[in-house]
């Protein structure tokens, strides 16, 4: 178990992804909390609110599908709120996640509107299977910056078999800016309740890394159980691609065609200004 200590003899500055690989996101109890910061309606930290993405569905429907209904794939889908809309409009859609809550709520949630064609899997997107045939493959919120540069590089190569020939990738990614800001932002900390990390009293410490060199970030989270002082230790880490960089990776990957948006409504939002969009097409 750790203790204080632990934190005391911590390493300095940890290698992006040294410690950056260890958020429990397929663990049950972590995945049903995660799953409630999802479906608030008070914040925007884990998904949009509900008017947010009836927007970004809105746009991704007329914009980027033409109005036409088509077969998606919805890469690190959480708990489906942008699949099962799509649906609802006519799209069959398939989603993919990691945490077993959001994939369990998406499934009942498609299963209680039996006409909608909406297909879920428990799946990490690093090596789980994609299927192919789709007409459009998105990867939404950032999501993508997780993952260091070559499974990032992988992703987008499965991503191209997935499609069909001339079919369409939809990413939302992390601005360079936003991830070196958040590296370059001071310590922080908060007790709660109950929270992410623990349904119990707990406190967090929170210390932020930019790897200039690296260009990426890590994110440390140290949670103390209030009554016990037991230790528990997380950490996140997100890699930074220029613009440049993202070209030259979706050409590595095999796409030809890309076109960027400030954000997925098409155009700027002062709310959400750190989140471009890249359409690309094989």
């Amino acid at each position: 178990m750790k203790t204080i200590l632990d934190i005391v003899d911590r390493t300095p500055e940890p290698a992006p992804w040294s410690e950056g690989d260890n958020i429990p996101w397929d663990d049950p109890g972590f995945s049903v909390r995660m799953l409630a910061e999802h479906l608030s309606q008070e914040h925007d930290l884990a998904s949009r609110r509900s008017e947010t993405i009836d927007r970004h569905v809105e746009w991704i429907f007329s914009e980027i599908l033409g109005s036409r209904p088509a077969r998606l794939l919805d890469l690190a889908c959480g708990p489906g709120l942008y699949a099962i809309r799509l649906a609802r409009i006519g799209c069959e859609c398939v989603g993919i996640d990691f945490s077993p809550a959001s994939i369990r709520y998406a499934t009942d949630t498609a299963a209680a509107e039996a006409q909608l064609s909406c297909t879920y899997h428990h799946s990490d997107v690093r090596n789980g299977l994609f299927g192919e045939g789709f007409d459009l493959v998105m990867m939404l919120y950032g999501q993508f910056n997780v993952f260091p540069r070559d499974l990032g590089m992988e992703i987008l190569q499965k991503a191209h078999r997935a499609l069909k020939p001339g079919g369409t990738l939809l990413l939302e990614y992390q601005s360079r800016e936003q991830i070196q800001r958040g590296g370059e932002s001071d310590r922080s900390w908060y007790t709660a309740r109950s929270g992410l990390f623990s349904g119990a009293p707990h406190l967090v410490l929170q210390e932020n890394f930019w790897h200039a060199d690296a260009g990426a970030s890590t994110t440390r989270f140290s949670v103390i159980d209030a009554r016990t002082g037991a230790v528990s230790s997380y950490a996140l880490s997100n890699e930074a691609y220029s613009e440049a960089d993202l070209s030259d990776a979706l050409l590595s990957a095999g796409f030809r065609e890309t076109e960027r948006f400030p954000s997925l409504r098409g155009e700027a939002d002062t709310e959400e200004d750190d989140l471009p969009v890249v359409v690309a097409r094989g």
